[in-house]
Protein backbone atom coordinates (compact mmCIF):
# COMPACT_ATOMS: atom_id res chain seq x y z
CA UNK A 1 0.00 0.00 0.00
CA UNK A 2 2.87 2.41 0.80
CA UNK A 3 4.39 1.81 -2.62
CA UNK A 4 1.08 2.61 -4.29
CA UNK A 5 0.73 5.88 -2.37
CA UNK A 6 4.34 6.81 -3.10
CA UNK A 7 3.85 6.07 -6.80
CA UNK A 8 0.71 8.21 -6.90
CA UNK A 9 2.46 11.12 -5.20
CA UNK A 10 5.41 10.90 -7.59
CA UNK A 11 3.10 10.90 -10.58
CA UNK A 12 1.52 14.22 -9.60
CA UNK A 13 2.90 17.23 -11.46
CA UNK A 14 5.15 19.53 -9.46
CA UNK A 15 2.62 22.32 -9.98
CA UNK A 16 0.24 20.45 -7.68
CA UNK A 17 2.50 21.41 -4.78
CA UNK A 18 3.42 24.89 -5.99
CA UNK A 19 2.26 28.02 -4.22
CA UNK A 20 -0.71 29.90 -5.58
CA UNK A 21 0.48 32.35 -8.23
CA UNK A 22 0.54 36.00 -7.23
CA UNK A 23 -0.05 39.05 -9.38
CA UNK A 24 1.81 42.34 -9.35
CA UNK A 25 0.86 45.44 -11.30
CA UNK A 26 3.74 47.73 -12.15
CA UNK A 27 3.54 51.38 -13.19
CA UNK A 28 6.16 51.65 -15.94
CA UNK A 29 7.97 54.84 -16.96
CA UNK A 30 9.59 55.80 -20.28
CA UNK A 31 7.12 53.96 -22.52
CA UNK A 32 6.99 56.22 -25.55
CA UNK A 33 5.80 53.80 -28.22
CA UNK A 34 4.09 50.45 -28.54
CA UNK A 35 7.45 48.78 -29.31
CA UNK A 36 8.56 49.61 -25.76
CA UNK A 37 6.00 47.15 -24.45
CA UNK A 38 7.75 44.31 -26.31
CA UNK A 39 11.06 45.12 -24.60
CA UNK A 40 9.37 45.25 -21.19
CA UNK A 41 7.53 41.99 -21.83
CA UNK A 42 10.75 40.21 -22.80
CA UNK A 43 12.58 41.56 -19.75
CA UNK A 44 9.85 40.30 -17.43
CA UNK A 45 9.65 36.89 -19.10
CA UNK A 46 13.35 36.35 -18.36
CA UNK A 47 12.77 36.57 -14.61
CA UNK A 48 12.64 33.05 -13.13
CA UNK A 49 9.18 32.37 -11.74
CA UNK A 50 7.27 34.69 -14.07
CA UNK A 51 4.32 32.77 -15.51
CA UNK A 52 2.72 35.54 -17.56
CA UNK A 53 3.31 39.21 -18.29
CA UNK A 54 0.93 41.61 -19.99
CA UNK A 55 2.10 45.12 -20.81
CA UNK A 56 -0.46 47.85 -21.43
CA UNK A 57 1.06 50.73 -23.39
CA UNK A 58 -2.03 52.93 -23.07
CA UNK A 59 -2.07 52.73 -19.26
CA UNK A 60 1.73 52.42 -18.89
CA UNK A 61 1.40 49.30 -16.72
CA UNK A 62 2.60 45.72 -16.65
CA UNK A 63 0.56 43.00 -14.99
CA UNK A 64 2.73 40.05 -14.01
CA UNK A 65 1.63 36.65 -12.74
CA UNK A 66 4.49 34.98 -10.86
CA UNK A 67 5.46 32.18 -8.49
CA UNK A 68 6.21 33.83 -5.14
CA UNK A 69 8.55 30.95 -4.25
CA UNK A 70 10.82 31.92 -7.15
CA UNK A 71 10.57 35.70 -7.46
CA UNK A 72 9.09 38.83 -5.94
CA UNK A 73 7.92 42.29 -7.00
CA UNK A 74 11.36 43.81 -6.34
CA UNK A 75 12.90 41.47 -8.93
CA UNK A 76 10.21 42.46 -11.44
CA UNK A 77 10.90 46.16 -10.85
CA UNK A 78 14.62 45.48 -11.21
CA UNK A 79 14.08 43.69 -14.55
CA UNK A 80 12.14 46.55 -16.12
CA UNK A 81 14.57 49.12 -14.74
CA UNK A 82 17.57 47.29 -16.18
CA UNK A 83 15.77 47.24 -19.53
CA UNK A 84 15.53 51.04 -19.42
CA UNK A 85 12.00 51.29 -18.09
CA UNK A 86 11.96 52.13 -14.38
CA UNK A 87 8.84 50.90 -12.65
CA UNK A 88 7.14 50.93 -9.28
CA UNK A 89 4.61 48.63 -7.71
CA UNK A 90 1.15 50.03 -8.52
CA UNK A 91 -0.41 51.46 -5.40
CA UNK A 92 2.52 50.21 -3.34
CA UNK A 93 0.81 46.86 -2.72
CA UNK A 94 0.89 43.46 -4.30
CA UNK A 95 -2.10 41.31 -5.09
Amino acid sequence: MRKLIAALLLSLPASAFAATPETAVLDVQNMTCSMCSITIHKALEKVPGVMDAKVDYDHKTATVKYDADKTNPAALVNATTKAGFPSTLHGGAKK
